[in-house]
């Protein structure tokens, strides 16, 4: 007899972003910049002295203490999982589950809500209009909900605006809910949450080394919260979650944090010539403090997706989430020439 999984899982598609071989992959949010020689050299060195037939540290001690010392966080509130994502899942494991409602402002990543499903906890939509700003309207309708946890994603994906830190406060200090703060994007723009977390224990920020740091390959991710809660994360968490060698590219990113920090600026200045050039060609841009862009162009999204994928060029088709728009990944200067030719092309 045929196996039976749990109710609604094969109805479900298994998320993912389109990956057909173009030159111009701008559609995941990346960073255009491959790390430097001298990382790759010392990343080298660091996996040749690995011991792969030994488990890897399961706490991942000198990792969380590298991270204490970048972020200012005390080491025994800092977590760290193979992406955000996981530690998001962990997050869920350990306040979600039946009948615990988690709460979304959507449009917002979507992996929030799916993660939710994975965990059991049913998800409680609150919408936001352009220019998806969190209100006190939102906030009230989130804390109706009586909610275990509440995501705020900022800056939001896939809008690019960054939410007030004051939304957080309220959140946390108007319920017992876990409020985790996304900071995927914080290093491009956006004022971090980070602070509240020492008088809102409730209060968790979550990061990534995929974006800033230019280490999607490595998928390391991590979070700043009060001890109680990584202690919840130590209990749900698979024996030796974190391999040996993810840990050492995560301590030798951080030891070129400079390096990845020194990038930034050029990553911002393509970002905001995105929107100013996408502007001049007739559609609609919204401004960003990621490292993308969100616009509607004045022709049918899904048609103009296809005329850029047919000359190379990959965004991402955003219209199930955001009606009539696309978003696109601030890339190198080249890869953003490339873009605007072609939109150039299609919008004619």
């Amino acid at each position: 007899m045929n196996a039976v999984p749990r109710a609604e899982l094969r109805d479900l598609d298994p998320y993912q972003s389109p990956q057909p071989p173009v030159s111009v992959r701008l559609n995941t949010n990346e960073s255009p910049h491959a790390p430097s020689d001298a990382f790759r050299e010392e990343l080298a060195d660091a996996a040749r002295r690995v011991a792969l037939n030994r488990y890897p540290d399961r706490e991942a001690e000198a990792l969380r203490e590298a991270l204490a010392r970048h972020t200012g966080h005390p080491v025994e509130g800092i977590w760290a999982a193979n992406g955000s994502n996981e530690v998001i899942e962990q997050l869920l494991l350990a306040h979600g589950g039946p009948g615990r409602t988690v709460v979304v402002f959507e449009p917002t990543y979507a992996l929030h809500r799916r993660l939710s499903w994975i965990a059991h906890s049913p998800v409680d939509s609150v919408p936001l209009s352009e220019p998806w700003r969190i209100g006190s309207e939102h906030v009230e309708r989130a804390l109706a909900a009586d909610p275990r946890v509440v995501f705020v994603c900022s800056p939001n994906n896939p809008t690019g605006n960054a939410q007030p830190v004051t939304v957080v406060q309220r959140l946390a200090s108007a319920s017992e809910a876990l409020v985790v703060v996304d900071e995927a994007y914080i290093e491009f723009g956006g004022e971090s949450a980070l602070p509240l977390v020492r008088e809102h224990p409730n209060v968790v920020v979550v990061r990534t080394f995929s974006k800033a740091f230019g280490l999607a390959g490595a998928r390391i991710g991590y979070c700043l919260a009060a001890p109680e809660v990584v202690e919840d994360l130590r209990r749900v968490r698979l024996p030796y979650h974190l391999s040996a060698l993810t840990q050492a590219a995560g301590l030798v990113a951080l030891r070129h944090a400079d390096e990845a920090g020194a990038i930034l600026t050029e990553i911002r200045a393509q970002r905001n010539r995105l929107v100013a050039e996408i502007r001049a060609m007739g559609a609609e841009t919204f401004a960003s403090e990621a490292n993308f862009v969100l616009f509607r162009p004045p022709k049918p999204a899904p048609e103009v997706w296809r005329g850029l994928l047919e000359r190379g060029v990959l965004v991402r088709d955003m219209t199930e989430a955001v009606p009539g728009c696309l978003r696109v990944t601030a890339g190198t200067r080249a890869e953003v020439d490339r873009f605007l030719e072609a939109l150039a092309e299609v919008l004619r």
